[in-house]
């Protein structure tokens, strides 16, 4: 029986996303490192300097960068300038808002937007902040720990 409204409407995705760049922030105020792979325990990613708690992983979206390149008037902008820790392509993370993400071997809970920092204004200037506003990505707690790397599958952690 095929389940139907706008509950299964929701869960279901055209396709698995994937794990496009992963960045560790060390120190803060300090560039982001761009790691290939990283082990996600409850405090976050080892070595960075996450919040614990509902804070201690931050996603956003790959298709994104253009948007946000698009109204500063750039070409690109980087993963790093965003200060996230996991860059993900190819499936809606706001479709996961409130709900269980698998990213590789580590499961998260998608707690709500993140919103940008007043460094985005260092970073791109004047603008910078207004232009990743709704498009700053996603924080999250860390429900089941493990392993994440560049280009593992993301999506649900119940399917």
């Amino acid at each position: 029986m095929e389940v139907t409204g706008l509950a299964a409407m929701m869960r279901r995705h055209a396709r698995p996303g994937r794990v496009a760049w992963i960045g560790l922030r060390p120190v803060r105020r300090r560039p982001v490192e761009a790691i290939g792979v990283a082990d996600l325990d409850e405090d976050g990613l080892r070595g960075d300097h996450a919040r614990v708690g509902k804070r201690a992983l931050t996603l956003v979206q790959a298709e994104h960068l253009p948007v946000i390149a698009a109204l500063l008037g750039r070409d690109t902008v980087r993963p790093e300038d965003l200060r996230r820790n996991v860059l993900v392509s190819g499936i809606n993370l706001a479709g996961f808002r409130k709900g269980d993400l698998r990213i590789g071997g580590a499961v998260v809970h998608v707690e709500g937007p993140c919103p940008p920092c007043s460094r985005m204004e260092e970073t791109f200037g004047p603008g910078g902040y207004s232009a990743v506003r709704g498009h700053g990505g996603w924080y999250a707690s860390v429900v089941r720990p493990g392993r994440i790397a560049v280009g593992d599958g993301v999506g649900s952690a119940d399917g």
